[in-house]
């Protein structure tokens, strides 16, 4: 398996970290989610833990003790994507040297998580619904069918009505992705779990550091006016950095960069 691909391991503990109702309207809907084998489509902002959610479905489910096979299906060349996907025979095209199963057989019996599916190219799109219709795939370079019985879990930051609309994203697909819809809530809108988060990164990186960081009051109260256009992952970014730079392990309004303390945007 490439580098840009791992089979989760079934002992790794997933924690979503949150008291907010939106983050245990998620959980409780996730719950459901798992105990069926419809496909799922997770849509959110960067950096509001997707992939985390994708992965508690698969655990929560009658598949946990198979493969969970995550995609990012914006970081592999698209040129290279099919193989990733559904695999290629020896001699396929050049370069193809021996035989590689694809992701969708090596997820076989547990779920897939096509992240980022909303740059998939259209072409490949195509074989993503066949695969759906059929559970059967086929090779590069080979015409024998392969029965594959994968569940499939999709995610993106995209609007895919939006990319119907204007032609990137077969609007069949989409409906065949969408048949639970799940909507992870940005952290603006669950701003009291900030405090919860806050803890526990900082918890993570004492580990990691030796010390623990103490936040005065005026820095959390600044966490909580902002809007985190990254999200969890820019909140957790930020920990790390001030575990970094803060030797004395109190985090004061000095310490927060300027673009959080002045309320900028974020790229």
């Amino acid at each position: 398996i490439s580098a840009l691909c791992h089979i989760y391991d079934i002992k790794e503990e997933i924690k979503i970290i949150g008291k907010s109702q939106a983050i245990q309207k998620i959980l409780n809907l996730v719950e459901k989610v798992a105990k069926s084998d419809s496909t799922v489509l997770i849509t959110g902002e960067s950096g509001t833990g997707k992939e985390l959610i994708a992965k508690l479905i698969h655990q929560q489910s009658p598949r946990a003790i198979k493969p969970f096979i995550p995609v990012n299906c914006a970081a592999i060349p698209s040129e290279l994507l099919e193989s990733e996907l559904f695999g290629h025979e020896k001699g396929a095209f050049t370069g193809a040297v021996y035989s590689k199963p694809g992701r969708f057989e090596l997820a076989d019996g547990g779920t897939i998580f096509l992240d980022e599916i909303g740059d998939m190219p259209i072409n490949l799109q195509v074989k993503i619904l066949r695969v759906i219709q059929e559970k059967t795939l086929e090779k590069i370079g080979s015409t024998k069918p392969i029965n594959v019985n994968v569940r499939i879990i999709s995610a993106t930051n995209k609007n895919l009505e939006d990319e119907v609309k204007v032609g990137k994203f077969r609007e069949d697909l989409f409906w065949r992705l969408n048949v639970v819809p799940l909507i992870i809530p940005p952290l603006r809108e669950r701003k009291e779990d900030i405090p919860i988060l806050c803890n526990y990164f900082i918890d993570k990186f004492s580990t990691k550091f030796g010390y623990r960081l103490n936040l005065e009051k005026e820095v959390l109260e600044l966490f909580l006016k902002y809007d985190w256009c990254g999200n969890v992952r820019e909140l957790e970014n930020l920990i790390e950095r001030l575990y970094v730079f803060c030797d004395n392990g109190i985090v004061t309004i000095d310490d927060i960069p300027e673009k959080i303390r002045y309320q900028e945007k974020a790229i």
